[in-house]
């Protein structure tokens, strides 16, 4: 049976590419792999004789960079946001390691290390500066991005967001939303799973034929095991957390119904 979720990838590429992105995998290092959806003006078509693009152009542009959440890939992420956004823009949205393709034979599951193979895969890409803007998980990678990379990152957007989850504000979290663990939030093995996950993590409330769930988690959680490690070296303990000081502006753009990240926690970090 066909998956559906699976059978649209083919419109969403070339929806995107009428948008102005395009896929583009990157070998950061052996057995290191990422995968972005790049500029499409910034992509050489191959030479004669040559089967695929040896490299790319640097971008024309203010860069700005989209960082996806836990729950989908990047372009699933932010499909919605690209084409108003690439008159203006170079925009560069990657897969995290573990998600959409990317993935590394490396052991460390940080958001420091998130962080760092994505800014080798962008400069890779030809990227000297950007803006980013991190949505959920992809807003911790951010930080981490803005904190170790502030030459790179001139600007910052987060939504829905912390600097770190430590221990007491993922028991909080969990407890409050009914849920023994992240995994049991954030990788849903049912239907059931999902639709408790999007329930939490969707303000609107959208109804979906079950063999659309169905085919989402087939296709949207692979990685198990290693998303698993990737939610364990999340949480850090209330006393390794440290406030870091950043040089860029950032704008935090919150949800008043936020049910994961209440909005408390934005106006604390703020």
């Amino acid at each position: 049976m066909v998956n559906l979720v699976a059978a649209q990838k083919p419109l969403m590429n070339g929806l995107m590419k009428m948008a102005g992105v395009q896929p583009y995998s990157v070998e950061i290092e052996p057995g290191t792999v990422m995968n972005f959806w790049v500029p499409c003006e910034t992509v050489k078509k191959p030479g004669k004789g040559e089967k695929k693009v040896t490299h790319l152009e640097k971008p024309t542009k203010p860069v700005v960079v989209l960082v996806h959440g836990f729950a989908a890939e990047g372009i699933v992420t932010w499909q919605f946001q690209v084409g108003a956004l690439t008159k203006k823009y170079s925009v560069y949205v990657p897969d995290l390691l573990f998600f959409g393709g990317s993935i590394t034979d490396k052991p460390d599951r940080s958001p420091t290390f998130q962080a760092e193979y994505l800014v080798q895969g962008l400069r890779k890409l030809g990227v000297e500066k950007c803006v980013v803007v991190g949505f959920s998980y992809g807003g911790m990678v951010a930080f981490k991005m803005a904190q170790m990379y502030p030459h790179m990152v001139e600007a910052m957007v987060v939504s829905g967001s912390i600097l770190a989850m430590t221990d007491s504000i993922s028991v909080e979290s969990l407890n409050r939303l009914g849920f023994s663990s992240s995994a049991e939030l954030l990788l849903p093995n049912s239907v059931k799973g999902l639709k408790a996950l999007l329930s939490v993590a969707a303000y609107k409330k959208l109804w979906f034929p079950d063999r659309l769930h169905k085919d989402y988690l087939e296709v949207m959680f692979t990685n198990r095991k290693e998303r698993a490690e990737l939610l364990e070296g999340l949480v850090i303990s209330n006393k390794d957390a440290t406030i870091p000081s950043f040089p860029q502006r950032i704008h935090l753009l919150w949800g008043e119904e936020d049910q994961i990240f209440k909005q408390e926690l934005a106006y604390n970090m703020k």
